[in-house]
């Protein structure tokens, strides 16, 4: 049974090579040793089920020709799915159309509030600066991402958004579920892309 299916769902939407090692050096906190750390605060669904409704939203992406991440805001006090999206950047020729900012949209405007403190993001690649940016303005819980992002990240990499003076929210950040997954993922698409460039 798949994740979306266990959680009762319908499906609704750049790690290379060397930058793996960097990667796993440089994960913000994930302590497998401490499973319930991660899970803390949800109501009986597996980070890692969460995880896989991102996965399928970065499925979806990438069958769009669209950079394969996917995101999903849930509820922590109550484990419900509030949005889940893709990169929709090619399809609209939306520079912002990364996929945390489109569920941090469609979460706020379904819940009339522009600020989501009981909302975990979980996300498959580490947040780029822009959209660390938004995460804090929309004061979201925690975050949890699967490869973090050397070249692009906003998170654990680059400018560091949540550790600048004039970032005023900090949310949990998580790094590293899946990690492999999301890396080969990304390296698959970007494979292709180079393999048949557009014409």
């Amino acid at each position: 049974m798949k994740a979306w299916q266990k959680l009762g769902l319908g499906v609704i939407d750049i790690v290379e090579g060397g930058a793996m090692d960097e990667c796993r050096k440089r994960r913000s906190g994930l302590d497998r040793s401490q499973p319930d750390r991660l899970n803390a605060g949800m109501s009986g669904h597996q980070d890692t089920d969460y995880m896989a409704l991102a996965f399928a939203q970065a499925e979806l992406a990438a069958n769009r020709d669209e950079v394969p991440i996917g995101a999903v805001l849930v509820d922590s006090a109550t484990g419900r799915v509030l949005a889940t999206d893709h990169n929709r950047v090619e399809e609209w020729q939306d520079p912002t159309a990364h996929a945390e900012i489109l569920v941090i949209r469609r979460a706020a405007l379904a819940l009339g509030t522009k600020r989501l403190p009981a909302a975990d993001l979980y996300v498959t690649l580490e947040p780029c600066p822009m959209c660390a940016t938004a995460i804090a303005f929309a004061r979201l819980r925690r975050v949890v991402y699967a490869a973090s992002d050397p070249k692009g990240g906003g998170v654990e990499h680059g400018p560091r958004i949540f550790t600048q003076p004039t970032c005023h929210h900090r949310p949990e950040i998580f790094g590293g579920l899946e990690t492999e997954r999301s890396a080969e993922m990304l390296r698959r698409f970007f494979r292709t892309k180079r393999r048949f460039p557009p014409s």
